[in-house]
């Protein structure tokens, strides 16, 4: 979970109110948070909730602490002025790094604390939210230094420049192989062959993205008054939430924020953007969730201390808060804001003796048996999307249930299978030793017809060398037979396996799974280079056949 460390003093500047060790202790969980530590002055506390890098500052804790303490509440906004500078972006940087946010903030002097928190928000926010710079990757440059108007550009691993912390030139793609941080983050553009570059005007290299900045142009000092900040990655919505918090962070700072125009070959954006959403929600609904009888007037006050918008129904959600998907994330920040111990206690209504559910044994022992292969286990998220599910795997839609009010294309459906799933994980740790072997069991959904089935499926995959159809079926053989489940195997072809080198797995006349060796066309579309097999097997169709004999 995100830690911060920051002064008290500081918090207490911008609060404008003067909170102690124990005041401070009582707000946190109004941000889902917890005091870590506590060292005279200065302060850690953890965050229990990933999903909203707003807080992950001082300035955000301030600003959430304001509404609550009724300092200042309502819609949060800030004023943001044109610069007359743009940001040219290069059309080639669209299958390699395409999205881009940039401003400047003028009017403060940057001490020592100061320099501190900006690169501690600008690490948090790139390593955690950003998926350690593959999604998202921030920039701080000194913007006396540069020459604009700026260019985002790809451009050949051969171009030099002095990469910060150095003192000698040295090739995009010599820095990918000695710098510490182009070893740390070469497998994220490993896959292309041009690069993604910040240049001024004067063909000044700001930063090598996500890598590492220029020592010329990009090394913020103390005393600089003038910053220019831009944050590039992979997912638009997300690049331009990192903007957008960034920019509330330095405008709480009393930074005055100067937009510029993001130059793409086809649209032009103004960053920061600070777009609002509108959802509508009404105190019925809020209260049907949540258990409460607020009514319109109570309701408008609990969720403007939490900085929102409210008016006859409909609530206007900040432009740093990206993690709002729901009027159901809306009631819940309203039941927070009222306080969850201020809720009174229901009698019980019926008296039942909790167990487990009875697959969840047979379940835990497929799990159990993974593991004492030599398999680890994962965790993914439910959401995900078609191209990764169908199209890197060759395999047509065989029912998708997909999100109607998208936010992401990234999550824009429920997963229907695991392991197009596990490919992608293997495909994010191509920079780890071999052989790999992980597995997962989860929910997946498929839609049949007009109806949704829930199914509990079991993926697994190996990768090394010496990986074989062999190697697989004997897992799955053992795996089944330890379940005391009797199956035989019959020829398969599925379009993510090599042709004859497949099976299907058949229970009591019925395909409950199978197993193969992936095709080279598929471990090319996931950057692998080493053989891969895998296998899925539907759970829930194996415990019904058990269920009946």
């Amino acid at each position: 979970m995100p830690t911060i460390s920051f002064s008290l003093s500081d918090l207490n500047k911008l609060l404008g109110k003067r909170l102690d060790k124990d005041k401070l202790e009582k707000l946190l969980p109004f941000a889902k948070a917890e005091l870590e530590d506590v060292e005279g002055d200065d302060i850690s506390v953890s965050f229990n909730d990933t999903n909203c890098p707003y807080l992950w500052s001082v300035e955000g804790l301030a600003r959430l602490f304001k509404g609550v303490l009724n300092v200042s509440t309502g819609l949060y906004s800030i004023k943001v002025s044109k610069s007359g500078f743009k940001v040219v972006v290069d059309r080639k940087l669209s299958k390699i790094r395409p999205f881009i946010s940039c401003f400047i903030a003028k009017g403060k002097k940057v001490d020592d604390y100061l320099l501190k928190q900006i690169i501690q928000l600008q690490e948090k926010l790139a390593d955690s939210f950003g998926r350690r710079r593959k999604k998202v990757s921030i920039g701080v440059y000194p913007s006396k230094k540069i020459e604009f108007p700026v260019s985002y550009k790809a451009v050949s691993p051969s171009l030099r420049f002095v990469p910060l912390g150095c003192h000698e030139e040295l090739s995009l793609a010599e820095i990918l192989k000695v710098h510490p941080k182009g070893k740390e983050f070469a497998h994220i553009l490993e896959s292309f062959s041009e690069y993604p570059v910040l240049m001024d005007s004067k063909k000044n290299v700001l930063s090598f993205a996500p890598v590492i900045n220029s020592e010329l142009t990009g090394k913020l000092d103390v005393g600089d008054d003038e910053l220019f900040f831009d944050a590039t990655g992979t997912d638009e919505d997300s690049v331009y939430l990192v903007a957008n918090i960034f920019a509330a962070a330095l405008a709480d700072r009393g930074f005055k924020i100067e937009s510029l125009v993001m130059e793409y070959p086809s649209k032009r954006i103004v960053s920061p953007t600070l777009a609002v959403r509108r959802l509508k929600v009404n105190s019925d609904f809020v209260n049907r969730v949540v258990g409460s009888d607020f009514g319109e007037r109570e309701l408008k006050g609990l969720l403007e201390r939490m900085r929102y918008g409210y008016s006859k129904g409909v609530v206007v959600i900040p432009f740093y808060r990206g993690d709002i998907m729901h009027p159901v994330d809306i009631a819940e920040d309203a039941a927070i804001s009222f306080g969850y111990d201020n809720f009174g206690a229901l009698s019980l209504s019926s008296y039942t003796v909790g167990k487990p559910l009875p697959e969840v044994h047979f379940i835990d022992s497929s799990r159990l048996l993974w593991v004492g292969l030599g398999y680890q286990e994962v965790l993914s998220a439910i959401l995900s999307n078609k191209d990764l599910l169908y199209d890197k795997l060759n395999v047509s839609d065989f029912g998708t249930v997909e999100i109607e009010n998208v936010m992401s294309h990234t999550y824009s459906c429920v997963r229907s299978w695991l392991l197009p799933v596990l490919l992608d994980v293997l495909s994010k740790n191509r920079h780890v030793d071999y052989p790999q072997r992980v597995f997962e069991e989860g929910l997946v959904s498929v839609r049949k017809g007009d109806s949704v089935v829930d199914e509990r499926h079991l993926s697994a995959v190996s990768a090394h060398a010496s990986a074989s159809f062999t190697e697989i079926k004997q897992a799955v053989g053992f795996v089944l037979a330890a379940l005391g489940v009797d199956f035989v195997v019959e020829e398969f072809e599925m379009g993510c396996f090599v042709p004859g080198r497949a099976a299907k797995i058949v229970v009591g006349k019925k395909q409950v799974g199978f197993f193969g060796e992936v095709h080279p066309s598929v471990l090319e579309n996931f950057g692998l280079l080493v053989p891969v097999v895998g296998c899925e097997i539907n759970l829930s169709l194996v415990l019904e056949y058990k269920s009946k004999k």
